[in-house]
């Protein structure tokens, strides 16, 4: 496949993609509205820290006026997972790929652009990756610009009802594997309990939201890693089992 149809077939599996990004970064930018932010700024923010996760904690901490360390760990421990990825997806590229292809196809390695890229049969285009991104990125950037612009119009209570679409994300995010894994489903369920705690509980609610995350993450996730650890057999099962889904 030359570049041009490779590009072209990315842009085009790229559009769902966007769909389902604008969805997601209007409740964002109904966020970063009320928390401040002007639709330059939001916008800003969506087009260089491609991250969904990342940027509602991130805009959590702008808004607890945390410290630039805070920021920093707390981006560095949600986003790790983009490292695991980025390995992932070199080995679907050709080795002498040169470097420039491979640091703006990390720009976009999000969750979606990862599984739509690594289930594509053969070897990586790059100018597929680019495909998908070009189409997925700006609709995470007008999704955030829409819900900056609506902050300013809409009644506020239809702007608090529409908040609760974060947390049908998150919802839609966590349910499916923890219906089918009970260990997911416990760790899931340590993590409320543990969030819980440290919101009522003397001293331990007096730690700021930043480093709450990385405490709870890293020791729930850590020990969860280290309990049930995941052999390489059940890892080759599911890649099996996923190789023909569609994202």
């Amino acid at each position: 496949m030359n570049r041009k149809a490779a590009f072209r077939q990315g842009m085009t599996d790229g559009i769902p993609i966007a769909l389902g990004y604008m969805a997601v970064s209007f409740t964002f930018g109904i966020m970063a509205k009320n928390a401040g932010l002007t639709a330059f700024q939001a916008v800003l923010l969506s087009l260089t820290n491609l991250t969904s996760a990342g940027q509602f904690a991130g805009l959590g901490i702008i808004t607890a006026s945390a410290s630039y360390i805070e920021m920093a760990f707390t981006q560095l421990v949600i986003n790790l997972r983009y490292c695991l990825m980025s390995c992932a997806l070199s080995q679907k590229l050709e080795q002498s790929t040169p470097f420039f292809h491979r640091f703006f196809i990390a720009y976009g390695n999000t969750d979606e652009i990862f599984g739509v890229c690594s289930c594509k049969e053969g070897k990586l285009n790059p100018f597929y990756s680019y495909g998908v991104i070009a189409v997925a990125s700006p609709g995470w950037a007008f999704g955030t610009f829409l819900g900056v612009l609506s902050g300013s119009i809409l009644p506020g209570r239809i702007l608090s009802a529409l908040g609760v679409a974060l947390y049908g994300m998150f919802i839609a995010v966590i349910i499916p594997p923890s219906k089918a894994s009970r260990i997911i489903a416990g760790v899931v369920l340590v993590s409320m309990g543990a969030s819980f705690l440290f919101s009522y509980i003397p001293l331990l609610n007096q730690i700021s939201s930043g480093f709450r995350i990385i405490l709870l993450t890293l020791v729930i996730a850590g020990g969860a890693a280290a309990l049930f650890p995941v052999s390489p057999d059940s890892l080759d099962h599911t890649e099996e089992n996923s190789s023909g889904n569609t994202i």
